[in-house]
């Protein structure tokens, strides 16, 4: 009686029993994986499925969407947990109110977009994933969306007809290894981030200013600058995010909308898929929830990008450097001749961006999202050229219309920027009358 995954005698997977035959889940239901193998029947027929998802029904229960989010937050908040996450104090609120007051005030001299500020709060690690989770829902959702229907959109039609239960299930397991990832990394990033606006997304909901004082903390340590002046820092890139976002409505779209365009371009090969698949598999033993994980882990769907998702990582990166680079160019203005610590404090920020950490380091591998601007001094330099040349009014009013801003190309030559384009001739009053005067009289 043979019980190996190949044309065996009796009733084997070649008799038509496993709907995966000629498929890269063939030898997942066949037996024929290391692990997986000898889990069925005689004959090498359909593995117990029990046995092999038995150890992952708890994060099987139902759930909308293609990632089970109340899994996701239990994991970030308990991986916070881990470490002291103290309540933010009443004076550690009062302090981020007041400099995120007197930010801007300093701002309304460097930016003619308005105060966006409604609230200002101090947050606890806990905090930042609770008050930004619906955001990352937005962000994380169709990549993963997209990653589990290619499980099945790599079969074929006939194979996904016949398996379909069995792909709703795996795509369930799936989904909740996923979620398992997405927590971890949430939970790594609220250990991480400084500020709610500190990816350069709109996290946090509008016009609500937040800092981090135990993570802000530890970024003052060994900076030899005042945690006051840090304080305003960071106050002050938070609150020109704000402005950023509010004065120009399509910019949270624009940013989301590149996301989403990755997700879209997402494609699972079946033959590339086959082979990752058994790679992924050889060892996996279906009893130990760790080494199922290793599914996720090892990179399951690290899968090669296609042309369209490159070009929407391309606008997404290119996107985030232009909102980092109008903010730090802004605060640079905005602290020129009033502190002098903010060219060390500038410094700082833009290696820790352009470095990133560990928690960013997952949510790319996962989702193969870049959350870092790796052009960030470039696009500072195209603002800070633009306004010197043409004023802050011709800078901000870039931020018109999605197809005036700088592309990759500008990028790679940012004091070229416009630079055919003068500022405007400024008119005295009389001037202005004699040429109004012109116009109504048709010359």
């Amino acid at each position: 009686m043979s019980t190996g995954s190949g044309s065996g005698s009796g009733e084997g997977p070649d008799d038509g029993q496993n709907p995966f035959k000629g498929t890269p889940f063939e030898q997942f239901f066949s037996g024929g994986i290391p692990g997986l193998g000898g889990a069925g029947g005689a004959g090498g027929a359909m593995p117990d499925l029990s046995a092999l998802f038995g150890q992952i029904q708890a994060m099987m229960q139902p759930y909308d969407g293609a990632l089970n989010w109340s899994v996701a937050e239990d994991i970030a908040r308990k991986s916070v947990a881990q470490s002291p996450d103290p309540t933010p104090s009443q004076r550690e609120k009062d302090a981020v109110a007041d400099a995120i007051r007197l930010a801007d005030h300093w701002l309304d001299e460097a930016t003619g977009f308005p105060s966006a500020v409604t609230t200002t709060a101090a947050w606890s690690r806990a905090d930042w994933i609770v008050q930004t989770l619906e955001v990352w829902k937005v962000l994380v959702e169709p990549v993963a969306e997209q990653s589990v229907k290619g499980v099945s959109s790599a079969l074929p039609p006939e194979a996904q007809a016949a398996a379909g239960p069995i792909l709703g299930m795996l795509g369930k397991a799936i989904g909740a290894m996923l979620a398992n990832q997405v927590g971890s990394a949430l939970g790594g990033l609220a250990g991480e981030v400084l500020t709610a606006s500190d990816i350069g997304l709109p996290l946090s909901a509008p016009g609500r200013a937040a800092l981090v004082p135990a993570n802000v903390a530890t970024f003052a340590e060994g900076l030899d600058v005042s945690e006051d002046d840090v304080v305003l820092y960071l106050a002050l890139r938070e609150a020109a995010h704000q402005r950023l976002f509010a004065s120009v409505p399509w910019l949270r779209d624009h940013l989301l909308g590149a996301v989403k365009d990755y997700a879209g371009g997402l494609e699972i090969n079946a033959e590339g898929l086959q082979s990752r698949i058994e790679e992924q598999m050889r060892g996996i033993d279906p009893s130990n929830p760790e080494s199922m994980q290793k599914l996720i882990e090892g990179g399951l769907f690290d899968l090669p990008k296609s042309p369209a998702q490159q070009a929407a990582l391309e606008r997404l990166e290119i996107a985030l450097a232009l909102v980092e680079g109008w903010v730090d160019e802004v605060v640079g203005q905005a602290t020129e001749s009033r502190m002098p610590a903010a060219l060390r404090l500038q410094e700082a920020v833009r290696r820790r961006r352009a470095a990133g950490g560990p928690a960013e380091e997952t949510f790319a591998a996962l989702v193969g999202l870049e959350l870092r601007p790796r052009r960030l001094r470039d696009a500072s330099t195209l603002w800070g050229s633009l306004r010197q040349r043409q004023g802050t009014e011709a800078r901000d009013g870039v931020w018109t219309h999605p197809d005036l801003l700088p592309t990759s190309a500008d990028l790679d030559d940012p004091l070229g920027f416009r630079e055919d384009a003068a500022a405007p001739e400024r008119l005295t009053e009389d001037d202005f009358d004699t040429e109004l005067r012109k116009l109504l009289d048709g010359e």
